[in-house]
C-alpha cells in the first residue's frame, strides 16, 4: 500500500500545505486589471494540433498584446526546424512578465466556473504534491494517470518547463465526490464577492469566471471534505473494491503529460539536491468533480495522414475472420452503429475520401474498443502504414481530416465515466487518449498562473 508522507509543514514560501491529501493552497498570479484578460487567456497547447489556421486565427487576435500563447508552446508548431529558439523566446518573455511587473499574486484556492453553451463546469485551481504521484504502469499513488503515458513525449515538454521561471497549467484533476462536498459549498461566492476575473474567452469558447477562496471557514472545508474523500474505508465502499485497496484521490483527467513533465523536473532537482519545500515540488491544477453534469466524456478520434498501406485492408489481414467491415451510408449512419455497440465485440468506424464504413472485432482481448485499436495501429505506425498519426477531438474534426486524399479518420465510441475510478484501479491506465473531458473548443485555457523559481 502507498505510504503517505507525514507532514513537513509549511513550504518555505509560505504556502499552506496538507501532505495528508496531497494538497497545497497556491500562490496564483494573475495578470493586473490593465491587461486585456481575453487575449490573454489562450487555449491548450495541445489542442487543434492538425489546423493550424487555428493558431493563426489565435495570433491576429493577440497581436502584440500580453497573452499565454507568448510563453507556451502550442503543439502544431513542435515539428518546426530549430524549436530552441521559440523555446528561448518562450522563457525570456516569462521573465520579462515578471520583471515588468505584469502580476499580481494571491494566496488562496480559486473557485472558478467555465460557461460553455447551456453548461456550466465548476473547478477549484489548487497544488498537487508532486511527491505523490507515480504515472508508472500499475501505481497505486493517491495522484495517478488515467491513461497510459508516451514516454517520448515527455523530453520535449521538459525542454520547454525547464528553467521556466512561470507554470501556466492547463491541467485538470477529477475528485470521484458524487456528494459534491469538495467544490458544491463555493457556489455561494458568486454571491458572497468580487470575482478575480471574469472574461469571454476567444473563438466561442464561452466564458470563465473566478473567485478567490479566502474564507479560511471556507478553505477549511474544502480540505475536510478531501480527507473524507480519502478514507480509505470510504474509498473501498465507493468502489466497489477489496478493503485496503490503495486510495486513488486525484486521477488524472486532461493534461497527464504536462503533470508527467513536472514530476520528471521536480525529481531531476532532487538528484541535484533541491529543498523538499521547492516550489517544484508542486504543480498548480484545476480540480473537478467527476460527477460535475457539464462534465461529459467524449472520444479521442484518430486520423492517419498519407496512408502507406491501406488501414481496412490491414486490419483484415491482422484480425482475420474476427473482422468484419460494413460500408455506411454516410458518417452518421456510421456514428450511430458504432456508438449502440455491444459488448461482445468491438466497432468503430472509418472516414476516408471514398466514404465510410462500420469496423466490428468479434472475441476482442482488450477491455474498451480503443484497446483493441491502440495496440493494432502501433504496429501499424511501427512498420510504416502512414506518415503520422494524431489524435483528434470531435465529429467534425475526425470526418473532415479522414476524408481528404490520402487520410484516413478513425471514429470510436465514448466510455462512462462513472466507470473511470473503479477500472483505473482494478485494470491499471487506460490505453492512452481513450477519453477526452468535453471537446477541444471546451478545452482549459492558460490563464492563472503560478512562481516557479524566483524570490
Amino acid at each position: 500500500m502507498h505510504s503517505w508522507p507525514a507532514h513537513r509543514g509549511a513550504m518555505s514560501t509560505g504556502m499552506r500545505t496538507h501532505p495528508s491529501i496531497a494538497l497545497g493552497v497556491p500562490e496564483v498570479l494573475l495578470p493586473k486589471p490593465s491587461v486585456d484578460l481575453h487575449r490573454w487567456a489562450v487555449i491548450a497547447c495541445d489542442q487543434y494540433t492538425s489546423e493550424p489556421e487555428y493558431w493563426e486565427r489565435v495570433a491576429a487576435i493577440v497581436g502584440d498584446a500580453p497573452s499565454t500563447l507568448h510563453v507556451t508552446y502550442p503543439e502544431v508548431f513542435l515539428a518546426e526546424p530549430n524549436p530552441e529558439v521559440r523555446i528561448a523566446r518562450i522563457r525570456e518573455t516569462m521573465r520579462s512578465y515578471l520583471d515588468a511587473g505584469l502580476f499580481v499574486e494571491r494566496t488562496g484556492f480559486v473557485y472558478l466556473e467555465r460557461a460553455v453553451g447551456k453548461h456550466v463546469r465548476r473547478g477549484l485551481m489548487a497544488c498537487l504534491d508532486l511527491e505523490q504521484y507515480d504515472f508508472s504502469k500499475g501505481s497505486t499513488s493517491p495522484i495517478r494517470a488515467t491513461e497510459g503515458t508516451i514516454l517520448d513525449r515527455i523530453p520535449p515538454r521538459v525542454k520547454i518547463r525547464e528553467g521556466a521561471s512561470i507554470e501556466l497549467p492547463h491541467i485538470m484533476v477529477l475528485l470521484d465526490d458524487p456528494g459534491d462536498t469538495v467544490i458544491g459549498p463555493l457556489r455561494a461566492l458568486r454571491e458572497r464577492s468580487a470575482p478575480l476575473y471574469d472574461v469571454e474567452l476567444m473563438l466561442g469558447s464561452g466564458h470563465v469566471r473566478g473567485h478567490l477562496v479566502d474564507d479560511p471557514a471556507l478553505e477549511a472545508g474544502v480540505v475536510r471534505a478531501i480527507e473524507a474523500l480519502a478514507s480509505p474505508a470510504e474509498f473501498a465502499r465507493k468502489c466497489a473494491v477489496p478493503e485496503g485497496t490503495p486510495v486513488l484521490l486525484h486521477a488524472m483527467g486532461d493534461g497527464n503529460h504536462s503533470l508527467a513533465t513536472a514530476k520528471t523536473i521536480w525529481e531531476t532537482a532532487k538528484k541535484n539536491g533541491a529543498s523538499m519545500d521547492s516550489r517544484l515540488r508542486w504543480a498548480l491544477v484545476e480540480l473537478v468533480n467527476l460527477h460535475d453534469e457539464a462534465l461529459v466524456f467524449e472520444p479521442i478520434h484518430r486520423v492517419l495522414f498519407e496512408e502507406k498501406r491501406p488501414l481496412v485492408a490491414a486490419l483484415r489481414e491482422g484480425f482475420g475472420e474476427r473482422c468484419t467491415v460494413t460500408p455506411a451510408a454516410d458518417f452518421a449512419a456510421m456514428r450511430g452503429r458504432v456508438d449502440a455497440q455491444s459488448r461482445e465485440s468491438h466497432t468503430f468506424g472509418v472516414v476516408s475520401a471514398s466514404g465510410c464504413a462500420v469496423v466490428e472485432i468479434a472475441a476482442p482481448t482488450a477491455t474498451l474498443a480503443v484497446g483493441t485499436l491502440q495496440a493494432f495501429l502501433d504496429e501499424h505506425m511501427r512498420t510504416g502504414g502512414a506518415s503520422e498519426l494524431d489524435y483528434v477531438h470531435g465529429d467534425e474534426a475526425v470526418r473532415t481530416l479522414g476524408s481528404k486524399h490520402g487520410n484516413i479518420g478513425i471514429y470510436l465510441p465514448g466510455m462512462r465515466k462513472e466507470d473511470l475510478f473503479r477500472t483505473v484501479v482494478l485494470d491499471g491506465a487506460l490505453p492512452r487518449k481513450t477519453f477526452s473531458m468535453g471537446e477541444a473548443y471546451e478545452k482549459r485555457f492558460y490563464l492563472e498562473g503560478r512562481r516557479l523559481s524566483g524570490a
